[in-house]
């Protein structure tokens, strides 16, 4: 049984290359599992590949919103779904942090790769792994989003689920996601500002994912070095500490979850 999980790494890339194997040593020592996440075609074959090799990782597969200017093609990525342990569709989702001159352009390019993305985890019956960054304090792409989720459970009837990951937005958008049975993942954010206790305090624990986004978005104490999942651990400690429960406690709660959302057997 992992005493912690990390909802969302990305393992699998060349900033792991040359210490890879000591990585996953690190993580079986400390009881850590991860599900290292795909951004397009290349890097959702080498994180599944990874996957399907070490028994302490999962994975994810899909086409993130900014990575590449390609659309999905859900005939190149249904090869994964043979892999046990891909367990969700993803990183996918909506990203107007950076949106260029035809801002609107692609915004309605993104919408259209999420929707195929959103068809393909339905059909695979896997859950979602979704990346959703407001252009700013709007919540502007958390607002399509949810516009996106609500229309598509109305019209289809759809039992779909999954998590929303790196979550830094509002009480009012983490409610709405939950309300649609989502859960939010917080990262290694939440260990060196106070900003979203607000949002720990109000989703229910059931609804609480721990993540990483190794290599980015290092936790405290070790801000400055490249993250890995062993450090979601400082992100657990954090999200116990607000919560006001005990680490034990809340970190049993947590691998539970992931188990719950991802439908992975982790004991």
């Amino acid at each position: 049984m992992f005493r912690y999980f990390d909802a969302h790494s990305h393992i699998h890339g060349k900033e792991y290359d040359l210490d890879r194997a000591e990585v996953l040593s690190r993580m079986r020592e400390a009881q850590v599992g991860t599900i290292t996440v795909g951004t397009h075609l290349e890097t959702s074959r080498e994180a599944a590949e990874l996957a399907k090799n070490e028994p302490d990782v999962w994975a994810a597969v899909g086409l993130h919103p900014t990575d590449t200017t390609e659309d999905f093609n859900p005939d190149e990525y249904r090869e994964f779904l043979k892999n046990p342990k891909v367990v969700a569709i993803g990183e996918c989702g909506l990203d107007y942090f950076r949106l260029g001159e035809n801002a609107e352009n692609e915004k309605g390019r993104q919408k259209k790769n999420f929707l195929s993305q959103l068809e393909f985890a339905k059909n695979a019956n896997l859950p979602l792994m979704i990346h959703c960054r407001p252009s700013g304090k709007t919540m502007d792409a958390h607002e399509d989003m949810l516009a996106i989720l609500n229309s598509y459970f109305i019209n289809h009837k759809s039992s779909l689920r999954g998590n929303i990951h790196f979550f830094t937005g509002t009480e009012d958008i983490a409610k709405r996601y939950v309300e649609l049975g989502f859960s939010v993942s917080f990262p290694g954010v939440v260990t060196f500002t106070d900003e979203y206790e607000g949002v720990i305090n109000g989703c229910p624990e059931q609804n609480i994912l721990s993540e990483t986004d190794a290599p980015y978005a290092t936790p405290t104490p070790f801000r400055g070095k490249r993250n890995e999942p062993t450090y979601v651990i400082e992100t657990v400690k954090k999200l116990a500490e607000v919560r006001g429960v005990s680490l034990e406690q809340f970190s049993k709660v947590l691998v539970e979850n992931v188990s719950r959302v991802f439908n992975i057997r982790l004991s």
